[in-house]
């Protein structure tokens, strides 16, 4: 579908475009957090489903709003070798398109800084399974936010079909 018929998705808070799920490469704003953070430290190494934040030689974990990458969804980030899966999130991400990236340490953290990057899509998460997820989370206001701009997204048929 070329991109001049598809529909204007408008911008975040960051003045960033959402982009239409077909657009599988795109310029993401991109932030880093780590584990020993503040906010984090009640869940130590572990992502939003209880298991070990990635940061391997060819896996790393990345947190978004799962109403716009949802949960399990792949990427590349152009330039580097790694493979990004989306298996977190955090109240600031919700509303935007920002991902942050995981490092295991603050060095890294502040080294990463804030990025505009070109990524794609190598597959896209299940919108059921995030739904699932953020269902019993609902008491916290970001996850409200995003189970209801997901099922929003899913009603309208503007959300990313999970690849098979």
């Amino acid at each position: 579908m070329p991109s001049s018929s598809l529909p204007k998705l408008g911008r975040d808070k960051h003045k960033m475009p959402f982009y239409h799920p077909s657009q599988r490469t795109r310029v993401v704003r991109t932030t880093a957090y780590t584990h020993s953070e503040r906010d984090h430290l009640a869940y130590g190494p572990r992502n939003a489903v209880g298991t070990s934040l990635k940061y391997t030689s060819s896996v790393r974990s990345a947190a978004a709003d799962w109403s716009v990458y949802p949960l399990g969804t792949t990427f590349r980030i152009k330039g580097q070798p790694y493979l990004y899966v989306v298996d977190d999130y955090g109240s600031a991400l919700v509303g935007t398109g920002t991902i942050d990236i995981y490092q295991p340490s603050k060095k890294l953290m502040k080294d990463w800084g804030r990025r505009y990057v070109e990524l794609t899509i190598v597959r896209w998460g299940d919108p059921a399974n995030s739904l699932e997820v953020l269902s019993s989370r609902r008491g916290y206001r970001h996850c409200r936010a995003m189970y209801a701009a997901l099922q929003h997204r899913v009603s309208k048929g503007l959300y990313a079909k999970a690849d098979k």
